[in-house]
């Protein structure tokens, strides 16, 4: 059986395939933003694969872009009266403190879609006030004027009780039917913040009739096969599920990046960066992945579990500009899949990062993606010649300007998950990823004082590769918020209860064996009362929380207070283990001859080695400077650092620039 990892990027589609006999092979087709599953079907037929009998995990983009574009479908969103403007006013945190002139954003919700239910349970789970039938029938005949493609339904403390959810979210697909995508707040997230509960249950409507749209295509496209999709929490789900619960999407492709990471490395704690065409998701992995409850997608809340990852707006398309003040700026805007970079020949003019490589010699025309796409060299330059005329400078210099400004952004957003966080980098290794990372891999290293960088074996589709190694997982919460003193070991052993039995059945349903091996972790989120952020600590029994919680506290703040604690909500995360596929990285063993070719590298008083990578052998160093080529990147080995060949055919980099100050 033949097994496919597959990553929708903004400029790339990304896939591996490892054969029956266990071999791997890659292959890159530029993206289709208007229609992904276009690019996933001409690279299927590219690599010549049998659809019938395949298995395929994917990393999509659709629930992304559709909310960082604002493309989300027609919504209605259905509350208590008095609070339909939840989600207007949000926090009332100011994103810049000092603007005395913010811009006003337009609601997520028009205020007209905004529809209000009388109905009211208090904080005690207390009915106040029922939804009466009368009141349901008027609800029902605003949603038939409004016409919504979605609803999404965020009561009150939804979260102790959701009879009146059910109720409103039952009278409606009765009414509607199928016509009608119904996203309830307490499914999606049963937790208490009913900003954070609203939005994550609003955008789970607004991109839910986008993505099964889109999984419906491209089941058809892939008849025959068995589709898995990649979660922002590192574990796959079915087209099903996917479907119904998008929001759990958002950070899809990136995840799978961070599973190919931990697969190949063999050192347990890694900075990582993956570099693709439109952006650079940095992440950082200490033993086992990191994962986060607070994520924000385009400025909104996004309280579902994702990897805990910071991107920006820096990959090989971005596109760069002088302002009127006579600045250097890079990003986040990008020249993406199309007409992507000047050096792509497909009408774009404006200069991009991958054109300032070009610029500098450390894109060759003759190995970018094997040959099969050609670079133009002289529209790299053209589109270069324009920065450097607005700065006065020459072509090379603005080319390594343009560099310096995409690196001195990745550099901050590697110091935003280490050193903000108390991590001191040059305790890791930088593993770099994406098409365009091992460009700038040793300037990153260099500038954050680190000694060892690694570039994966297929670092061009790493997170491809990640999806291969991933397991089928569920995570299901919900919010109990009692005091640790006052809490009942048997009520929370009851909650835990019910949420391994609803993740195992999701996930029974999934795999569709009933003999899966499935394991539980189990996680509390703790917090002194009065705080309002949590620490989440795996569950040892209510005894030893209390001592536990002190120690994590005081370990990441410093301090320990002499206070309550207080329960907040409670996680299981359900993994069926023998879900992954029989992913092995095979041994590296060279499938070229190997050969050496000088070539002149603009702004070097030296001749650089080009290497192909699948010519080298395992032991095997190089001294840089040099070029390392393959089919999906390119890597940039600096002068003062080397490389060795591990057996995985990874690259181990080491500075010797660095051990000697």
């Amino acid at each position: 059986m033949a097994f496919l990892g597959v990553d929708t990027g903004g400029t790339f589609t990304d896939f591996l395939l490892q054969q029956e006999d266990g071999s791997l092979r890659l292959h890159k087709v530029l993206s289709t933003p208007d229609a992904p599953e276009r690019a996933i079907l001409a690279g299927i037929r590219e690599l010549g694969i049998e659809v019938q009998g395949l298995t395929m995990t994917h990393g999509s983009t659709v629930a992304t872009n559709a909310i960082l574009e604002g493309k989300g479908v027609k919504t209605a969103y259905i509350t208590n009266t008095g609070f339909a403007d939840v989600l207007s006013i949000g926090r009332q945190a100011r994103r810049s403190l000092y603007d005395l002139t913010p811009v006003k954003r337009s609601p997520i919700v028009p205020e007209q879609q905004c529809l209000q239910v009388d109905s009211r349970l208090s904080a005690q789970a207390e009915n106040l006030q029922q939804l009466s039938a009368e009141k349901l029938d008027t609800l029902l005949e605003a949603l038939r004027e409004l016409a919504p493609d979605a609803v999404a339904i965020n009561l009150l403390f939804s979260f102790l009780d959701d009879t009146e959810e059910r109720k409103i979210e039952q009278a409606i697909g009765e009414r509607f039917g199928d016509t009608v995508f119904i996203s309830r707040s307490s499914d999606v997230l049963p937790e208490y913040k009913e900003y954070e509960r609203g939005m994550t249950t609003t955008l789970n409507a607004m991109v839910g009739p986008l993505m099964q749209r889109y999984l419906e295509r491209l089941q058809r496209g892939v008849d025959g096969s068995r589709i898995s999709i990649m979660q922002s929490s590192a574990g796959t789900t079915s087209v099903d599920y996917a479907g119904r619960y998008p929001v759990h999407l958002l950070l899809s492709g990136p995840a799978g990046g961070l599973i190919g990471a931990k697969a190949v490395a063999e050192d347990k704690r890694l900075l990582t960066f993956d570099m693709g065409g439109t952006s650079t998701d940095v992440s950082i992995i200490d033993d086992d992945i990191r994962y986060s409850h607070q994520a924000e997608i385009a400025g909104y809340p996004v309280a579902v579990p994702m990897i805990d990852m910071h991107t920006i707006g820096a990959g090989g398309g971005s596109i760069a500009m002088v302002d009127d003040a006579g600045l250097l700026l890079v990003g986040p805007q990008s020249a993406g899949a199309s007409p992507g970079p000047a050096c792509y020949g497909k009408g774009g003019v404006r200069p991009t990062v991958t054109d300032a490589n070009v610029v500098l010699g450390r894109l060759q025309a003759q190995s970018f993606l094997g040959g099969g796409l050609q670079l133009d060299s002289a529209a790299a330059e053209r589109s270069v010649q324009t920065i450097a005329e607005k700065l006065g400078v020459d072509l090379v210099e603005a080319a390594s300007g343009i560099i310096d400004v995409v690196n001195d952004h990745m550099v901050r957003a590697l110091r935003v998950m280490s050193v903000q966080r108390g991590e001191d980098p040059k305790r890791y290794t930088l593993v770099s990823f994406g098409g365009a990372g091992g460009l700038h891999v040793c300037a990153l290293a260099e500038a954050l004082g680190m000694q060892k960088a690694l570039v994966p074996v297929y670092a061009g589709v790493l997170s491809a590769l990640g999806m291969l190694a991933a397991q089928q997982a569920r995570e299901r919460s919900r919010s109990i918020n009692v005091m640790l003193g006052d809490c009942d070991s048997g009520e929370v052993d009851t909650v835990f209860t019910e949420l391994m039995e609803q993740t195992e059945t999701e996930l029974l349903q999934a795999v569709s064996q009933q003999s899966s091996a499935i394991r539980f972790i189990k996680t509390v989120d703790v917090r002194y009362a009065g705080q309002s952020h949590c620490l989440a600590l795996e569950w040892q029994g209510l005894q030893n929380m209390e001592q536990a919680f002190h120690l994590e506290h005081e370990s990441t703040y410093g301090h320990k207070l002499n206070i309550d604690i207080e329960l907040v909500n409670v996680r299981v995360r359900a993994i069926a283990e023998d879900t992954a596929t029989d992913f092995v990285l095979p041994e590296w063993a060279p499938t070229e001859r190997y050969r050496e070719q000088a070539i002149v590298i603009p702004a070097l008083d030296q001749e650089v080695k080009m290497i192909p990578r699948m010519g080298l052998q395992v032991g095997q160093t190089i001294s840089g400077p040099a070029l390392i080529t393959e089919t999906s990147a390119t890597t940039w080995l600096a002068p003062g650092w080397c490389a060795v060949v591990d057996e995985k055919g990874n690259l181990q980099l080491s500075c010797h620039l660095q051990e000697k100050k």
